[in-house]
């Protein structure tokens, strides 16, 4: 089997403990903002029309949507994806799923118990089994299933493709207890997120060899431990069928068989309409057609008031009647066609609605979160008051507003990275960076150096004193003053190096004069056709326009954003869950490592990665007149890429916000759209951006799942930088020492605490902006219970199923 992508060997290592305190930002408001009592936060509730057993039918099918067939049935490898999460979860053990709450809680259909029992000299902990599981082969859940985990994910033998390792590394041993049912791990050092491991837990026959592991559960799981069984998959239908396991010997399954379909966003709606799907996650769009289908419900047959053709107006109407029997035969077989083809598109649309009004939209906020990112690799954002600047310049409360206000859900912006309003530890952090304050946001910018006539201004000699000054060219690799002396002084003698080669260069340049003028004739045509094609594909969705200069959209050349036919990544999942998602896509994109984390590249030759815009992007034009900022001659404007898709709307126009609130403060913004594709692989994670909007999912685990995406990156030896899941590129040893401390703190509380001052600290660090929570909004046939909107808590799938009181069987099984 092929494995394109998956290199053997893609164990991420662990980073040493740092104790090294250079970089730390040393902003007196951290200390007030980390300490203090746990605010107590509310979160939205699930909606998933929740209905005890006895009134849920026995059989029948359900539909779920998914965007794609599973890439792996394997969620360790690097191209598991969240199908793959979905359909494992109905499958195999997982033995602390996340409550309503977002707390990992023990599922007793697993286990009896589990918990430390020996804290000292080594931490031990003991899980006792639940008598009755067993795998679908009628073998005992047993000590031979967690040892073979932990050696396949322990990261010693990299011929298992493992995407990722976090916290079996420090499992010392595994040892049956004083029963088959009871499983003792002993830690080699303390590791505070323990109920994070053996989940989903695999059976000994796919974990104990690497030729299983590998290749063995991409394609199919033949033995489960789970409410359902897989029955079969179908990549003729984009279809994976699972029936109920007559092994399961907890609560049986309500449902008969549970298929996962493959459905594009696009064509959710009329999936839903055609009875194909049952439940799908949907957009805003299709959430209004549901609800114009139910209050039109009463309209005794009436024309609806939206839709095709409900904007004509009745002289529009009559004069298409009148150029349709009118005496210009032309116009009026043109006029006739129209007619003909917009009273299909009513007929069409009418029994959509018709048949939208028996689904529900349950409405809850997805357990992710959606970040505005800032680049601080290189640029005007490697000045850590720039990024500072940025932050304070926006109004986090009316982006919220933007999206989650039209959809009835609490607009409020989120104050912390590692856990969500509704979460214990929650704790809004936001003060260690300060609100919303336009003079603030000014004063720093000015500080930077950054004034309204610097556009224009000459050159002059950069002095030392921002973060980015000291971190020099390299990023702060060494991360101390002397390095950033040394890195200055070796900055000046390549400057007169460069003097020099440039007197030469242009010396060569007025010799070959003569050689141009004749070339620039006989590439005229080429010219031409270069142009005509740029003027082709400015017609797509996507290209640039800058914000707070005279430059209209569509002014500039379109971005060649390179398009590999990878599917679309917004929200990525933390590391535990899967880097997986993320890095699949990275190594077809030869931008990840060996060891699993990425490497930093310029995409522009001789630029810096992310500075600037791609290749055939005009240059911007002079912005003193609009009050834009500079330095050094230079205007201030930074690159904001968008995803172009049809389901990013709601990202475009909380960019399109932001935009207008940066050019408030002076920072004008070059917005490029390309396909969601290509819009995390060849920009978020190969760095090639200033800033971006994605997501980070919640997780129970923020010590460990955190970790990654907040750890400060490192020198390669090529002088790249290896930036885990970083993407925004800026970190500090402090906050890593803080994540590091929380991992093996065994103290809850205390543990909690040193997560409320990392988060502080990446706040200060304006490398990551959290906006809002996302919306999370699920069509649903109105006769299904217990789904919907989960929220923060895992699906019960043996609980899924059709209210007694209707009959049985999904919309499309009726009509049969």
């Amino acid at each position: 089997m092929s494995h394109v992508g998956v290199p053997r060997g893609t164990v991420r290592k662990r980073r040493s403990l740092a104790l090294l305190t250079t970089g730390v930002l040393t902003i007196p408001v951290l200390a007030g903002c980390s300490s203090g009592s746990e605010e107590t936060s509310r979160g939205v509730p699930q909606d998933i029309a929740p209905a005890a057993r006895q009134a849920v039918s026995d059989g029948s099918t359900v539909n779920w949507a998914v965007d794609a067939l599973p890439a792996t049935f394997n969620a360790f490898q690097a191209d598991a994806d969240s199908a793959t999460t979905r359909i494992t979860g109905a499958l195999l053990p997982t033995l602390f799923p996340m409550d309503a709450s977002g707390q990992p809680k023990l599922n007793p259909d697993y286990l009896e118990s589990a918990k430390i029992i020996e804290r000292e000299p080594k931490q031990v902990v003991l899980y006792k089994l639940n008598q009755q599981a067993v795998w679908s082969d009628g073998r005992e859940i047993g000590a031979p299933d967690f040892v073979a985990q932990w050696r396949a994910l322990r990261g010693k033998d990299s011929a298992f493709w493992t995407a990722r390792n976090s916290g079996y590394e420090r499992i010392e041993k595994i040892e049956r207890g004083a029963d088959d049912l009871q499983v003792r791990v002993t830690y080699a050092k303390p590791y505070a997120d323990w109920r994070s491991l053996f989940s989903p837990l695999y059976p000994k026959e796919i974990t104990g060899s690497p030729d299983a592991f590998n290749d063995g559960a991409r394609t199919t799981l033949k033995n489960t431990a789970g409410p359902f069984v897989l029955r079969s998959v179908s990549k003729a239908k984009g279809t994976v069928t699972l029936a109920r396991s007559p092994r399961w010997w907890g609560d049986k399954a309500k449902l008969d068989t549970l298929v996962f379909r493959t459905v594009a966003a696009g064509d959710r709606t009329q999936a839903l309409a055609d009875g194909t799907v049952d439940v799908a996650d949907i957009d805003a769009s299709t959430a209004d057609r549901i609800a114009l289908a139910r209050r039109d419900r009463g309209n005794n047959g009436q024309p609806l008031a939206h839709g095709p053709g409900s904007g004509t107006t009745p002289a529009g109407a009559l004069r298409s009647w009148a150029l349709a029997h009118g005496s210009d035969e032309e116009a009026a077989e043109i006029a006739q066609a129209a007619r003909e083809k917009n009273r299909k598109a009513v007929v069409a649309y009418t029994a959509e609605q018709k048949a939208l009004r028996d689904f529900a939209v349950r409405k809850s906020l997805e357990p992710a979160y959606t970040q505005l990112a800032l680049n601080g690799e290189s640029g005007p954002l490697a000045d850590d008051r720039v990024r500072r600047a940025v932050a304070r310049a926006l109004d986090r409360e009316e982006l919220a507003r933007t999206v989650l206000g039209p959809l009835g859900l609490p607009a409020e912006p989120l104050g912390s990275h590692l856990a969500l309003a509704g979460q214990p530890g929650y704790k809004d952090g936001s003060g260690a960076l300060g609100d919303q304050n336009t003079k603030e946001a000014q004063a720093l910018l000015a500080d930077a150096g950054w004034t309204r006539g610097g556009a224009v201004q000459p050159p002059k000699d950069t002095k030392a004193g921002s973060e980015a000054e000291k971190k020099g060219a390299k990023g702060d690799a060494a991360g101390t003053e002397e390095d950033a002396e040394k890195e200055a002084a070796e900055g000046t003698k390549d400057d007169k190096e460069a003097k020099s080669e440039k007197a030469e260069n242009e010396k060569k340049a007025e010799d070959s004069s003569s050689e141009d003028s004749a070339a620039e004739d006989s590439t005229a045509e080429d010219k031409k056709a270069d142009r005509a094609s740029e003027d082709s594909s400015a017609s797509r969705d996507e290209g640039l326009y800058i914000v707070g200069e005279d430059n209209k959209p569509g002014a500039h050349a379109p971005v060649r954003a390179a398009s590999t036919g990878a599917s679309a990544v917004h929200v990525l999942a933390p590391a535990r869950t899967a880097a997986a998602q993320s890095a699949a896509l990275l190594r077809q994109a030869g931008a990840l490592g060996e060891d699993g984390a990425v490497a930093a590249q310029d995409k522009q030759p001789g630029g810096a990665a992310g500075a600037y815009a791609p290749v055939g992007t005009a240059a911007p034009a002079p912005a003193a007149a609009k009050g834009q900022l500079g330095k050094d001659g230079k205007a201030l404007t930074l690159r904001f890429v968008l995803p172009s898709g049809p389901g990013s709307q709601s990202l475009r126009s909380v960019g399109d916000k932001i935009a207008v609130m940066l050019e408030k403060i002076g920072i004008g913004t070059e917005i490029i759209k390309v396909p969601d594709e290509s819009y995390f692989k060849d920009h978020v994670a190969s760095g090639a951006y200033d800033l971006a909007l994605y997501s980070w999912p919640a997780t129970a685990y923020p010590a460990t799942d955190g970790r990654p995406i907040y750890a400060k990156p490192e020198p390669a030896t090529d002088g790249s930088l290896l930036v885990e899941q970083n993407y925004t590129r800026v970190g500090t040893d402090h906050i890593d020492q803080l994540f590091d401390q929380a991992a093996a703190e065994l103290d809850e509380k205390a543990a909690r605490e040193l997560m409320k001052q990392a988060d502080a600290r990446i706040w200060a660090a304006a490398g990551s902006i959290p906006l809002f929570q996302r919306p999370q909004l699920v069509a649903v046939d109105k006769k299904l219970a217990n789904v919907g909107a989960f929220g923060f808590a895992a699906p019960r799938y043996q609980d899924i199923g059709f209210k007694n009181r209707q009959a049985a069987g999904s919309p499309a099984d009726r009509k049969k």
